[in-house]
C-alpha cells in the first residue's frame, strides 16, 4: 500500500501542522477580504450602532399629564398661603406664588434649565442650552427634550413661590419679584445641577428622587434668611395675627397633594414601575402624617384643628418627595410618620421665638425635607430601584452622604439668599411702609383686595389726589 502523501492524501487534509496552520490563514484572509467588501458597500451590516433614543408615547403622556399636575401646585399654594394671612394681604399673598409662574417660568426657558441640566462641570451647567438651544422634539431619555424643560421649570416655580411664606404681609412686592427672579437663576439652578444634572453631589451618590434637598431644604434656608433680613410684622406676635380663610388652607393642601402625585410620580420621567412606586408613596406617607399629627393635636390642645391637618399633609409630601422612588410602601408610612414629629414641635418652638416666618416654610419645608432627605438614607432599597441601600438594607454610609447634600444645600442657599436680598435692597427697599403695612398690601401693592368692605382709606397719605379705595380695616376683620 502506498504512503499517504503529505500535500493532500486521502480525503484532502493537510498532512502536517504548517499545512493546517497556511490553510487556517489563508481562510482568515479570504474572510476578512470578503468583510471588507461588504463594509464598503453596506456599511449599517458591519458598523451597526446602538439604536438611538426613541420617544415613547406612554412616557410622553405621563409627563404632560404630570407637568401639568405639577404647575397646579403654584395656584394650589396661594390657595393655602392665601387663606392664612389676614384679608387685607390675601390678594398680596395669593400673587406672590402666581407672579413666579410668569417671571420665574421665562427665566428658566431662557437660563436656569441649561445651567442646571447641561454638561457643564461638577458646579454648574453651561449656557449651551441658553434661550432653549438645542431643545427641541429631540428625545431626552423616552420624551421630547422640551417637555423635560417644561416639567423641571414646574418645580424651580413653585420652590421660589415658597420662599414667600416666611416674608407675607410685609415685603415690598417689587422687590420680591426681583428676589425670587434672581434667585431662580443663581441659587436654585446650580443646586439642581448638583443634584440631578450630573454635579458633584449627583457623582457623590446623593438621592434625592424629586426635590428634597433641591426644592424643601432650599427654599426652607431661603425662607429663613429673607424673615431675617426683612424683619417682623409690625403686629407680631399678637392675637390679631390669625388666619381669615382656613377653608382656602384647606383647599389648597387638597390640591397640593393632587398635584403631588405628578410632582413625585412624575420624577420616574417614565410611565412604569418606578413612578408607581413613588405614586404610592405619595398616598401613603402624607396619610401617615396626617394621622400622627392629627394624634399629637388631640394630644397638645384636646382637639384636632383644621390648619394642623392641612400643614400635616404638606409636611409629609414634603419627607417622602427625597425618598419616594427609593423606599417600599410600608416604609413610606413610617418616614411619613416619623417626619410629623421635629416639624410639629419646630413650629411650636418657632411661634415662642421673635423670628417672624409667617406661615413655617422653615418647620415644614426646611424641617421636613431635611427629615426626608435623611430618612432616605435610612429606608432607600436597592431591590425596589436598583440604585443605593440605605442603612436598614446593610449601606450606613447612604446616611452620611445624604448629610452632606443637605449641609451643602443649607450653606449655599442661606449664603446665596442672604447675598441676592443684600443686593435687592440697594436697589428697592425690601419692606413696605409701615403706613402700607398697616393699611394691606392688598391695596397698596396691587390698588384691589379680595374683600369689598364699606371703609375706605387713602391709598398714599401723601398724594396729591388722595384717591379713596374700599380696604379692610383691621379692627373690623372677621377671624376665624
Amino acid at each position: 500500500m502506498r504512503e499517504q502523501s503529505n500535500d493532500g492524501g486521502s480525503g484532502g487534509r493537510p498532512g502536517t501542522d504548517r499545512d493546517r496552520q497556511g490553510l487556517r490563514t489563508g481562510t482568515i484572509v479570504r474572510v476578512g477580504l470578503a468583510l471588507t467588501v461588504i463594509g464598503v458597500l453596506f456599511p449599517d451590516v458591519i458598523y451597526a450602532q446602538q439604536p438611538a433614543p426613541t420617544i415613547n408615547q406612554a412616557d410622553t403622556a405621563w409627563m404632560l399629564i404630570s407637568t401639568a399636575l405639577v404647575l397646579l401646585m403654584t395656584p394650589a399654594l396661594a390657595f393655602f398661603y392665601g387663606g392664612l394671612v389676614r384679608s387685607k394681604n390675601s390678594l398680596n399673598t395669593m400673587m406672590m406664588s402666581v407672579v413666579a409662574l410668569g417671571f420665574v417660568g421665562v427665566l428658566w426657558a431662557v437660563f436656569g434649565y441649561s445651567l442646571a441640566f447641561s454638561a457643564g462641570n461638577a458646579a454648574i451647567g453651561d449656557l449651551s442650552h441658553a434661550f432653549m438651544r438645542g431643545v427641541g422634539l429631540e428625545p431626552e431619555g423616552t420624551i421630547p427634550h422640551m417637555l423635560h424643560m417644561g416639567y423641571q421649570a414646574t418645580f424651580c416655580i413653585i420652590t421660589a413661590a415658597l420662599i414667600s411664606g416666611a416674608i407675607v404681609e410685609r415685603m415690598r412686592f417689587s422687590a420680591y419679584v426681583l428676589f425670587i427672579s434672581l434667585w431662580s437663576v443663581f441659587v436654585y439652578s446650580p443646586i439642581a445641577h448638583w443634584v440631578w444634572g450630573g454635579g458633584w453631589l449627583a457623582k457623590m451618590g446623593a438621592l434625592d428622587f424629586a426635590g428634597g434637598t433641591v426644592v424643601h431644604v432650599n427654599a426652607g434656608v431661603a425662607a429663613f434668611v429673607a424673615a431675617l433680613l426683612v424683619g417682623k410684622r409690625r403686629d407680631y406676635p399678637g392675637s390679631g395675627l390669625l388666619p381669615h380663610n382656613v377653608p382656602f388652607t384647606l383647599l389648597g393642601a387638597g390640591l397640593l397633594w393632587f398635584g403631588w402625585f405628578g410632582f413625585n410620580g412624575g420624577s420616574a420621567l417614565a410611565a412604569n414601575g418606578i413612578a408607581a412606586l413613588a405614586f404610592t408613596a405619595t398616598f401613603l406617607a402624607p396619610a401617615a402624617t396626617l394621622v400622627v399629627w392629627t394624634l399629637l393635636d388631640w394630644g397638645r390642645l384636646r382637639t384636632p384643628t383644621a390648619v394642623g391637618s392641612a400643614t400635616a399633609i404638606v409636611v409629609g409630601l414634603v419627607a417622602i418627595t427625597p425618598a419616594a422612588g427609593y423606599v417600599g410602601p410600608m416604609s413610606a408610612i413610617v418616614l411619613g410618620g416619623l417626619a410629623a414629629i421635629p416639624s410639629y414641635f419646630a413650629l411650636i418652638w418657632r411661634a415662642r421665638t421673635s423670628l417672624d416666618d409667617s406661615l413655617d416654610v422653615v418647620a415644614a419645608h426646611g424641617v421636613g425635607g431635611t427629615v426626608g432627605a435623611l430618612l432616605t438614607g435610612v429606608f432607600a432599597d436597592k431591590s425596589l430601584n436598583t440604585v443605593q441601600d440605605g442603612l436598614l438594607f446593610g449601606n450606613p454610609a447612604q446616611l452620611g452622604i445624604q448629610a452632606v447634600a443637605v449641609l451643602a444645600a443649607i450653606v449655599y442657599s442661606g449664603l446665596g439668599s442672604f447675598v441676592l436680598l443684600k443686593l435687592v435692597g440697594l436697589v428697592i427697599p425690601l419692606r413696605a411702609t409701615d403706613a402700607d403695612e398697616n393699611t394691606g398690601l392688598d391695596v397698596t401693592q396691587h390698588g384691589e383686595e379680595a374683600y369689598i368692605q364699606s371703609s375706605s382709606v387713602s391709598v398714599s397719605a401723601g398724594s396729591a389726589a388722595e384717591s379713596k379705595i374700599p380696604y379692610a380695616p383691621p379692627q373690623k376683620i372677621a377671624h376665624t
